[in-house]
């Protein structure tokens, strides 16, 4: 597989400018300037454990309508208070858990060496960086290991490296650690190693040692509770990988890169940005999420060293984690998705508890919207906290996991259950007027916040999520060849699938019930229906205006509270519109405002102009720069959905490519259908798809062509389709070749 190799000029002057190496347990980020290299340490798994809000009975779905029907404001946040979280008068304690940084180890390099340029190559992970040393070319290279914490940084003059410093977060993050009750780091003083230990309040805590080797420098994290083990632990496992040599994890990790880009599936984009986009968000999805990791946080392994990560760097389940993990399914790495799904599985106990809280069922699952590896709440964000499409969201992409794997024990004992927990919460709070259901308190996600006028009656987001829940119950409950729960049905035909609003003689799609989109917003949630959910078809006639109507709405509105992770999203429902000109300006948009100068992807704007979102003309405020995950994993998600996507069932090819390519290509995609998908563009028009099927299965496929359709199977069989969607019947094995019959 050819793919773009990243290339970074010094100075790289911030933590997240840098070049990027991780394993989703440990991550590296390599920056600096001058003649020191910096190397800031983070790790996915270093959590304080301390504060939080565990559900309780008094946020339950009754006390929460009432006090918002009756807008009794004080009630209700008393509701989302417990008596550890979010309470004065705790010095040295967190409000809530957070992963802690760990900090950096600095190398010194000898006087009169300049760094210059770092360059990534992402087939074997390995980063080189260049400096000069009084006019010659030096070289130092970085490789981490995918299946240890530990790493190795070589020197070919192992002259030019004069000390390593440590900068233990501790001391780079100012007293925010000191503030919430650490004890100092232990530094590491041994003849033949160093490095530093940072003990934890009421958790393992972190060791960082390095020792060097002839001209190669070992970096290795470890965690214990006891500082004495971590130093042992640390001097152990230095002197094993010195033994072992620089060979053993070369060979491991070439072996381990050559497996993962093996199944990635290749893109052949004419807009360069584009492609690096997704050869480096590929590159970057395997550093922060492969299956021996940590499952995916906002900001996965690569914590700053200069503060605590924001947002606690937690699991953010209304949209977040999700992007984190779109590119797993046209990528073609769905092993990846197992440690995010097994985390949620672990939690099932607290979750049924929650449901049993909130609306009173002992068979209901319920997850909020922010929560640490525990299943801890971060805190009272009521509207975060009812936002039951957080469950409806994942229980859809472990459904999205069966149906491209096929693996029906998986649906059976993990899947299923999952699913039926979810609705079984939602049958809860819906109520029935006459043969009509309804959903008499719903939110948004983030719209409004969490004001008191930040709910309403039937919001499109959460009809949406119902819909396509029910929609894949159905079609589960099928596949295993069990009843189909009739409510399930009933609710399916008696509950809206939008909520509308007439605006200025229009009718478009509503946030709630009165409620429409008043502003520029970042969670583009009352277009749930559209994507991610696909729960109507926007081109059908019952749709169309409406659809047509809330888009121009949602245009007009603009990009002006806009944050990075949204643009991505934006650009995925231009392609299911086949607006592909928009689709590819908005990720040329995104890459120019919402990245740094180091590829890293950005909360907030890297330049006004299009946004404020962390900034605007009069300056970008005192807020440090926001690294999240998400919005570069959505890119590539976006990428993937110009060339692929199915919608109402029906498989979509290049959807989104805008008219202006002349040639692309890409292939093969796997498909929730069994199928893997190849296809070329000659000539601005489409050439050639190749389906091959994984498994016997019914493919609908949209004509592309519009016309006759050639199909080839691997005997050399013809057969001629002309139908708007081509229905193709395909046993495990076959390989069809689809071409315009021409004229």
């Amino acid at each position: 597989m050819t793919l773009s190799n990243g290339h970074w000029a010094f100075p790289l002057p911030r933590t997240h400018t840098g070049l990027l190496l991780g394993n989703a347990t440990m991550g590296l980020m390599i920056w600096g300037e001058d003649n020191l290299l910096k190397i800031t340490i983070g790790r996915a798994d270093l959590w304080d454990h301390r504060g939080g809000m565990t559900w309780s009975a008094k946020q339950n779905f009754a006390d929460i309508r009432r006090c918002l029907e009756a807008n009794d404001e004080a009630r209700l946040r008393s509701l989302f208070v417990t008596d550890t979280q979010d309470q004065p008068g705790q010095p040295g304690q967190p409000q809530r858990p957070s992963i802690i940084p760990v900090g950096r180890v600095d190398l010194e390099l000898a006087n009169g060496v300049v760094l210059q340029t770092g360059s990534l190559d992402m087939a074997t992970g390995i980063a080189t960086i260049t400096c000069l040393h009084n006019g010659v070319e030096k070289n130092i290279t970085v490789i981490q290991s995918m299946d240890q914490q530990l790493a190795a940084i070589t020197f070919d003059d192992p002259t030019i490296l004069a000390k390593c410093i440590n900068m233990p977060a501790y001391v780079t993050a100012g007293d925010q650690l000191k503030d919430i009750s650490f004890a100092p780091p232990t530094h590491i003083d041994d003849p033949t190693f160093g490095g530093f230990i940072q003990p934890f309040p009421n958790d393992p805590g972190i060791a960082a040692g390095y020792q060097r080797d002839g001209n190669t420098l070992w970096l290795t994290t470890t965690r214990n509770d006891s500082v004495d083990a971590m130093h042992a632990d640390t001097k152990n496992t230095l002197n094993k990988v010195i033994s072992q040599g620089l060979p053993t994890i070369t060979q491991a990790n070439k072996t381990w890169w050559d497996t993962y880009w093996q199944d990635v599936p290749q893109l052949d984009l004419p807009n360069d940005k584009l492609q690096f986009l997704y050869d480096y968000g590929m590159y970057k999805f395997a550093c922060s999420s492969q299956p021996d990791g940590i499952a995916c946080t906002l900001q996965g392994p690569w914590i700053e060293d200069y503060t605590l990560p924001p947002w606690s760097s937690d699991y953010h389940f209304n949209i977040n984690v999700q992007m984190c993990y779109w590119p797993a399914y046209k990528g073609n790495r769905l092993s990846h998705l197992k440690p995010l799904f097994d985390l949620i599985f672990s939690w099932e106990d607290t979750l049924r508890e929650n449901a049993r809280l909130f609306v009173g069922i002992n068979d209901g699952i319920m997850m909020p919207h922010a929560v640490d590896d525990r299943c801890v709440c971060m805190g009272g964000f009521w509207t975060g906290c009812i936002d039951h499409a957080c469950s409806a969201w994942m229980a859809m992409m472990m459904f999205d996991y069966v149906r491209y794997t096929g693996d029906m024990d998986y649906l059976q004992d993990k899947v299923y259950p999952f699913m039926a927990g979810t609705m079984r919460v939602y049958e809860a709070m819906l109520e029935k007027v006459g043969d009509a259901y309804s959903l008499p308190v719903s939110v948004s996600p983030e719209y409004r916040g969490a004001e008191m006028n930040a709910w309403g009656r039937d919001a499109s987001f959460q009809l949406a999520a119902i819909h396509r829940l029910l929609e894949d119950l159905v079609q589960a409950s099928k596949m295993l060849q069990i009843p189909v729960d009739q409510n399930w049905l009933d609710i399916q035909q008696h509950l809206p699938c939008v909520t509308t609003k007439d605006v200025n003689q229009k009718t478009m799609i509503a946030h709630w019930e009165g409620v429409h989109l008043e502003e520029s917003h970042r969670h583009h949630s009352h277009l749930g229906a559209i994507s991610p959910f696909d729960t109507i078809d926007v081109h059908d006639e019952q749709y169309q205006t409406l659809v047509n109507t809330t888009l121009d709405h949602w245009v007009a509105m603009g990009m002006g509270l806009w944050s990075g992770w949204c643009v991505p999203w934006a650009s995925m429902i231009h392609s299911r519109m086949h607006n592909g000109i928009a689709a590819e300006l908005l990720l040329e948009l995104w890459e120019r405002i919402f990245t740094n100068q180091g590829h890293g992807t950005l909360h907030d704007i890297e330049a006004c102009g299009i946004s404020v979102m962390g900034g605007s003309f009069h300056g970008k405020g005192s807020r440090n720069e926001i690294m999240q995950l998400d919005a570069g994993f959505g890119a590539v998600a976006a990428i993937q959905e110009m060339l692929l996507h199915s919608k109402r069932g029906v498989l979509q090819i290049m959807p989104g490519v805008p008219r202006h390519w002349e040639t692309c290509g890409f292939g093969p995609i796997p498909t929730e259908f069994g199928v893997h998908v190849s296809a070329t563009r000659r000539n601005h028009q489409l050439h050639e798809i190749t389906l091959i099927a994984k498994r016997d299965t019914t493919l609908r496929i949209a004509n592309p062509w519009a016309g006759e359709v050639q199909v080839t199977d691997q005997t050399g069989h013809v057969q001629v389709l002309n139908n708007q969607v081509l229905r193709l019947e395909l046993k495990q094995d076959d390989c069809l070749k689809l071409t315009c019959v021409s004229k």
